[in-house]
């Protein structure tokens, strides 16, 4: 059933063009001719799913299926999600503009401890019912889950999925895809179906397996395996390039995969296990991928994505590469957390120019002891070389990451961090006359299942104790921003992360409460509030206390501390997933942590012996790196003007849901992608000489809006014409296209007049008065209005002085199609459409509401 998409989302919607489902890269698969129908969602707001790199690759794989077609669909804001509600209209998903009950199944990623509430949410919005014991009285999708939370302990979320994915999902959804579609053929019945899914390697089907009295879970059907393996498979960056949001995203660039998994072995990090073996992607496959992505998409900046993007030996000789073919494209690369120990002046150079990227590193811990507890494999002198590096190549700002509350960690260690901090400053002071300033982030160190360090606890008291120490040391030094996680989200997430099937009535009542993800930031004492209500109604408060209060500590002494023997022997919840680690090779590997002995990077300093390696899984592969190219300069850009176009286009249908922000980014991405000549600004940000003429409200149509362009060489404007309507929306159409004088003033400083057409209602039943009120409008030689200044000056003004014409078009009983035309001027001399709606008011002494309001043209002088 396909919803009246228009009743739903308009102008009174927060950034309404979240939900038009018509980006670049979207796909519309004819719904008749696919056999498999399924819905991918990324349970937050779309500004964070749209832009998730995962998200997109599954999204693009499941298209590339024969007979199989994939929408999105995103955790609607609050405003949206209340209209659902009010109008009992089911949650859609944005190509079809369906409701998800007409899918065969419907997948969420869940890469957060936290995160099953927003899915709980858009269940309910889908009126669909939140358990599977719920749902198999009825014909409802599948429900599934995968992401890394997914995989590493799906216990506490088992009751809400059909089935959970494990791992890596570009092999293992099309087999999924190919399982329902021969069971829908065969009509098989929903419980043979998710047998069959069950012996798909990487599939684990709840319902098949019982948590016993110690938190262990064992399969009750003897065809499903015992232990469920974590599916494995190797990057694809051609499937990276596709969705570009109309408005800004979180990660607001393309992002190509350069190396999955990570072998560093740091004891506190579950995605370093949990993509085990380490894979790189081929250099030239990086180089093509971003070079068609980048003129494909119309991206202004790119991003290579790993765990640890230093330790992808290319990255010198990729990213130069890319910076030199894409040197005069105004073009800049950002990295995610990099390892401190390899940013040199490559480096440097692949990510700085004018549009320097920021930096962040990473050296979780204050003192070399502690980095050596952790596995980090960092030393203070590597520490000190990259910084020094980063000033010495102009950087006066560096981002660092640090934790505290790890295992075995003093007062003397957490006060290394500020020290850390002053002797960076204090050892790069020579090398720039800019103080050199810190952001720092202080997390509160979480034990994940499958790390060496899943056995241990810790405190909330603790973690606040140790803030309230580092406050003090930070309170003597200037020019460091600090930023601490709250510690109830610390221990939500422990509570709920290495928890067992009990918690699913928690997760449920938390959600019941109000504890949404958005609301750990918008209202946190709420949302810990729910948390901790449901924990008690659930008569888990004592299990609660024990992770507040850190219930057992590896590095206490042995006369008061349970035997690391006894305590790792104990079954847990997630032992029956098989993520290749062995859980002996933990065990040991915590022991190492007790000695602070470090292990090398299997990658490159021989096999480490986790378990990994082997049949199921693979092996290691690292990619020998290619000679650097010579560095062929940062990007200066070409401010040179030797022709200036005017174009007279349209806003039409949806995209009159498109903000000015975003028509402008939306320009910008259109001309790159046409590889038009554009003329650029100067400065430290050099943008393209495109000028709208005027900005539209939101909501508002228009056949008439203009807009310059200034271009670098000389071409034919119907060659132009034709280059660009190529890279537009549909709904954006282009009337003209006129070469004009390179000295003429743009079109914005020529505005004078507009044209509009308006559609007006009353609130209230009327006689027909609307030619009388036209009239009086027109005889009328002064309607004055109020209007404060940017000063907050009130200034008076008569808005009959900025009519120009008026004419009734139509009209019913209440309500009427209005043209008029007034000033618009970028003075600020403007008559807009609640303009002539507060005359008409003024006029007849009722209320009207606005609407439909479609702008004819703009008048130049």
């Amino acid at each position: 059933m396909t919803l009246a998409f228009d009743n739903l989302v308009d102008a009174d919607i927060a950034k309404p063009a979240r939900y038009l489902g018509n980006e670049l890269g979207a796909v519309h698969k004819p719904w008749t001719e696919a056999e498999v129908r399924w819905v991918l969602t990324y349970p937050e707001v779309y500004e964070v799913g749209a832009s998730n790199l995962g998200h997109i690759i599954l999204y693009n794989i499941i298209n590339a299926q024969p007979q199989q077609l994939c929408d999105r669909t995103y955790l609607p804001a609050p405003d949206l999600s209340a209209k659902l509600r009010s109008t009992n209209t089911p949650l859609f998903a944005l190509e079809s503009k369906r409701s998800l009950l007409d899918f065969d199944i419907l997948g969420f990623s869940l890469s957060y401890e936290l995160g099953a509430t927003n899915i709980l949410e858009m269940l309910s919005l889908a009126n669909i019912p939140l358990t599977w014991q719920e749902r198999d009285a009825g014909d409802y999708p599948l429900i599934f889950a995968g992401g890394q939370t997914a995989t590493s302990n799906p216990e506490p979320y088992a009751d809400f999925f059909d089935f959970i994915a494990l791992g890596d999902g570009e092999e293992l959804l099309p087999e999924i895809g190919l399982v329902i579609k021969e069971a829908k053929a065969a009509g098989l019945s929903k419980a043979k179906l998710l047998l069959d899914l069950a012996q798909v390697p990487g599939v684990y089907v709840p319902r098949f397996y019982k948590m016993a009295q110690d938190g262990s879970v064992h399969p009750t059907n003897p065809e499903v395996p015992k232990r469920i393996l974590r599916r494995v498979a190797t990057p694809i960056p051609a499937y990276s390039i596709g969705l570009v949001p109309f408005i800004e995203t979180v990660h607001d660039r393309l992002t190509v995969e350069i190396r999955r998994g990570c072998t560093r072995g740091c004891r506190f990090c579950q995605p370093g296990m949990l993509t085990r073996p380490a894979t790189d992607v081929e250099p030239d496959k990086v180089v093509d991928a971003i070079t068609k992505g980048m003129r494909a998409t119309g991206y202004n900046e790119f991003s290579l994505l790993s765990l640890s993007c230093s330790d992808y030996l290319a990255l010198p000789a990729v990213g130069m590469e890319i910076k030199n073919r894409l040197q005069e494209e105004n073009i800049s690369l950002s990295l995610p957390s990099q390892r401190v120990d390899r940013f040199d002046d490559n480096i440097a150079d692949i990510i700085g120019g004018l549009r320097k990227s920021g930096l962040t590193f990473a050296p979780e811990a204050g003192t070399q002891r502690m980095r050596d507890v952790v596995n980090k494999g960092l030393t203070n002198e590597e520490l000190l070389r990259g910084i020094q590096t980063a000033v010495a190549r102009g950087w006066s700002k560096v981002k660092l990451y640090f934790m505290i509350g790890l295992p075995g960690e003093t007062d003397v260690d957490v006060a290394g961090i500020a020290e850390t901090v002053r002797w960076l400053r204090r050892e790069c002071s020579q090398l720039s006359s800019k103080r050199l300033n810190f952001n720092i982030t202080i997390s509160n160190f979480t034990p994940k299942p499958h790390t060496p360090f899943q056995w241990h606890s810790v405190s909330t008291s603790e973690f606040r104790r140790k803030q309230n120490l580092l406050r003090e040391e930070f309170r003597r030094i200037k020019g460091v921003k600090i930023n601490y996680t709250d510690v109830r989200i610390s221990a939500m997430e422990d509570f709920v992360g290495r928890g067992d099937r009990r918690l699913a009535p928690v997760v449920k009542r938390a959600w019941e409460l109000g504890a949404g993800m958005d609301s750990w930031w918008e209202n946190l004492d709420k949302a810990y509030g729910a948390w901790s209500q449901a924990i008690a109604e659930a008569d888990l408060t004592w299990k609660y206390r024990q992770v507040e209060d850190g219930e057992w500590n590896i590095f206490l002494d042995a006369d008061t501390a349970t035997s690391i023997e006894d305590a790792t022997d104990a079954p847990l919840p997630w032992d029956h997933i098989n993520t290749g680690i062995d859980k002996q090779w933990l065990k040991e590997d915590l022991q190492r942590a007790l000695d602070a002995a470090t292990v090398p990077d299997c990658a490159f300093d021989g096999c480490s012996h986790c378990g990994v390696c082997g049949t199921d899984f693979g092996h290691n592969i690292v990619v020998k790196p290619p000679a650097i190219p010579k560095f062929a300069g940062h990007y200066k850009p070409n401010q040179h003007k030797e022709q200036k176009i005017r174009m007279w286009f349209g806003k039409v249908a949806e995209m009159g849901l498109i903000s000015h922000l975003d028509l402008v980014r939306l320009f910008d991405r259109a001309i790159r992608r046409a590889a038009l000549p554009i003329s650029f600004t100067g400065g430290y940000h050099p943008g393209p000489k495109i000028s709208i003429a005027n900005a539209l409200s939101l909501g508002i149509t228009s056949n008439g809006e203009i807009v310059d362009f200034e271009l670098t060489e000389d071409m034919d404007v119907e060659e132009f014409r034709t280059r660009l309507e190529a890279q537009l929306p549909d709904n954006l159409p282009i009337y003209k296209v006129e070469d004009i004088d390179l000295k003429s003033s743009n079109a914005s400083r020529l505005m004078d007049k507009a044209e509009y057409l308006i559609t007006v209602q009353s609130e209230e039943d009327i006689d027909a008065a609307w030619s009388q009120w036209i009239d009086a409008i027109k005889n009328s030689q002064e309607i004055l209005w109020e209007k404060f200044t940017k000063s907050g000056n009130k200034k008076v003004v008569n808005l009959c002085d900025r009519l120009f014409s008026l004419s009734l078009e139509s009209e019913t009983d209440n309500q009427a199609v209005i043209r008029f035309t007034g000033s618009c001027r970028n003075d600020g001399t403007n008559l807009s459409p609640d303009n002539f709606v507060y005359m008409l008011e003024q006029i007849a002494k009722i209320e009207f509401q606005l609407l439909n309001v479609h702008r004819q043209q703009l008048i130049l002088n």
